[in-house]
């Protein structure tokens, strides 16, 4: 096993402008010693895989509380793997309908966490995965 410490992109896409959540889970992958790269809000799929490939990331966590997360996660899933990045490990939180879990894991988002996931258990997933 590397002493390379996991690197993960926190990324806000589509117009969203709720971070908070975000932030709570970066601070908590920071204090559990990953490197944390938070690109801020309103991103657009473009911008977040083109982030991942320049900063080498393990994994990609997406926040999405808009609703647009059946037009979003394709788009970053079909930009990752065109820039060869599919050993990415690729989570997505926020409010994601039930019925739509399967749908985004056929995709290959590895996980999916809804409201009151704990950061424990989002931690534990990467470290696990990653």
């Amino acid at each position: 096993m590397s002493d390379r410490k996991i690197r993960v992109l926190v990324a806000k896409p589509g117009l969203d402008g709720h971070d908070r959540g975000a932030k709570v889970v970066a601070r908590a992958l920071r204090d559990a010693g990953m490197e944390v790269i938070y690109t801020g809000i309103r991103q657009t799929p473009e911008m977040i895989a083109e982030a991942a490939l320049q900063e080498d990331v393990d994994v990609v966590g997406l926040s999405i509380l808009s609703g647009a997360h059946m037009t979003l996660c394709p788009r970053v899933m079909e930009l990752l793997r065109s820039q060869g990045m599919d050993d990415v490990l690729v989570l997505v939180g926020g409010i994601i309908p039930t019925q739509d879990v399967a749908a985004l894991q056929a995709l290959g988002i590895h996980g999916v966490f809804g409201p009151g996931t704990s950061t424990s258990e989002i931690v534990e997933f990467i470290r696990a995965r990653a």
